[in-house]
């Protein structure tokens, strides 16, 4: 490992209230939370991560579980990929999580990388981002004054920058029921342990006459930060699904996505790919 890790200070709260403390009071020499460490231990033995001081929040047991509540699903910020995939009451309100998160990495970074790590890493071809886009669900943050509900679209502000301040950590995830019909691929050089190309999740209710009530759509690896497809929502919503109908939202999503070119794949790639996805999921 390139960075010294002699040279580092580990913090480790008792309570999320010290956790949330302990943040604010790091100054001018600021704490970088850790939990899983699937992420930060790539930079650590890069050597490219600067920061020396951590705060280990793994044993936080407020910061985890599974639960539903009266019109949500709930998730801790520290709930694991395997935990995720595993869980029977994910996999009955929201299958699209539990198959997302059993593409993440491989099993050992699925028995350790949180939820809220991929979250707050803020990778554009994080897989569990779209789903979260695509469900709307809700970041709640926790600090020094209280908490705090971020809509997870418009949690992020550019490219692996977000609104949750440094004195904040992400406490949970309520991610409100829905009737829509989700849906998720992942597109890579593999299905597990590669970085996704594109990754997407959408979701569609049909009325009467197979006529689009509500329609979503949410894509990764084509921008700074994942990506609602607005126009191409709107294009479906009052429409009746038929071919002309998938055609014009492929079209359209491949047009709305701006991605670019570099060393895993290429923009008109990309561009194609989400419109063919868009149709498949259409059932085109």
């Amino acid at each position: 490992m390139r960075s010294p890790i002699s040279k580092c200070t580990v913090l480790q709260p008792r309570t999320l209230k010290e956790a949330v403390g302990m943040l604010g009071a790091a100054g001018s020499d600021p704490l970088t939370p850790i939990a899983g460490g699937t992420d930060l231990f790539v930079v650590l033995n890069a050597g490219t991560f600067k920061r020396r001081r951590f705060l280990d929040l793994w044993g936080l047991d407020e910061l985890r579980g599974i639960r539903k509540t009266k019109d949500a699903l709930v998730l801790g910020g520290l709930t694991t990929f395997t935990e995720i995939r595993r869980s029977p009451i994910v996999g009955r309100l929201l299958p699209v999580l539990a198959q997302a998160a059993g593409v993440v990495g491989g099993i050992q970074i699925q028995n350790r990388g949180t939820l809220a790590g991929n979250v707050a890493n803020g990778s554009p071809a994080g897989d569990s981002l779209p789903v979260l886009a695509v469900a709307e669900a809700q970041v709640v943050l926790a600090g020094p004054r209280g908490e705090r509900r971020v809509p997870f679209t418009s949690f992020y502000t550019g490219y692996r920058k977000s609104v949750m301040a440094a004195d904040e950590l992400i406490a949970r995830f309520e991610i409100p029921f829905s009737r829509m019909k989700f849906w998720f691929r992942k597109v890579g050089t593999r299905q597990a342990q590669a970085i996704s190309k594109v990754v997407i999740a959408a979701g569609l209710r049909l009325g009467t006459g197979k006529k689009v009530e509500e329609a979503r759509i949410a894509v990764g690896s084509v921008a700074p930060t994942v990506v609602r497809l607005p126009k191409t929502e709107a294009l479906l919503r009052g429409r009746k699904l038929d071919a002309a109908l998938i055609a014009a939202a492929r079209a359209s999503a491949s047009a709305e996505v701006s991605p670019i070119d570099d060393i895993r794949s290429t923009a008109e790639y990309r561009r194609k790919v989400v419109g063919n996805l868009v149709a498949q999921w259409l059932g085109g």
